[in-house]
Order: C-alpha cells, then structure tokens, then sequence
C-alpha cells in the first residue's frame, strides 16, 4: 500500500490550502540557472527571427538544440519577472 499523494486535494484536511515550498531551492521545479545564447537576423521583408541555443555544443548537437521566433516574441526578463 503506498502513502496518500498529499497533491491530491481529495487528501488534504478541508480547509486547509496544500503545504507551500519554505524556498525556491525546496521547490521541485526550480532548476539552476541555464545560460544561453542568441542571434538575431535581420530581414529587410519579414520580421527578424532570434535562436537561442546553450553555448559550447559541438556543431551536430547545435543544429539540434535551438529555437527560432520572431525576434518580437521575446522579451527582457526583467519584464517578465
């Protein structure tokens, strides 16, 4: 028999909201920081496009680890935040 999933709401005491990481390093999604890189092209006719890729790939891993967007799409993080 395996222990009640506390995520459940049907597990929790009523009235009581779900128990809440004391920190961001207790929480279970929060990752250590990714550095990545970007490029942008301009075009003169269509919207300019940015990829972003982690830095030091070998060049057959790059051409597989990497977005593109429209340049537009992105924004500073600090407006994110």
């Amino acid at each position: 028999m395996t222990a009640p999933d506390p995520a459940d709401p049907s597990n929790r005491p009523r009235g009581r909201p779900p128990a809440r990481p004391t920190s961001d390093a207790d929480h279970p999604l929060v990752h250590p920081p990714i550095r990545l890189h970007s490029t942008v092209v301009r075009y003169p006719v269509s919207p300019d496009r940015r990829t972003v890729f982690p830095p030091g790939l070998p060049d057959a891993e790059r051409m597989t680890t990497w977005l593109s967007a429209d340049d537009d799409a992105f924004v500073p993080l600090e407006r994110a935040r």
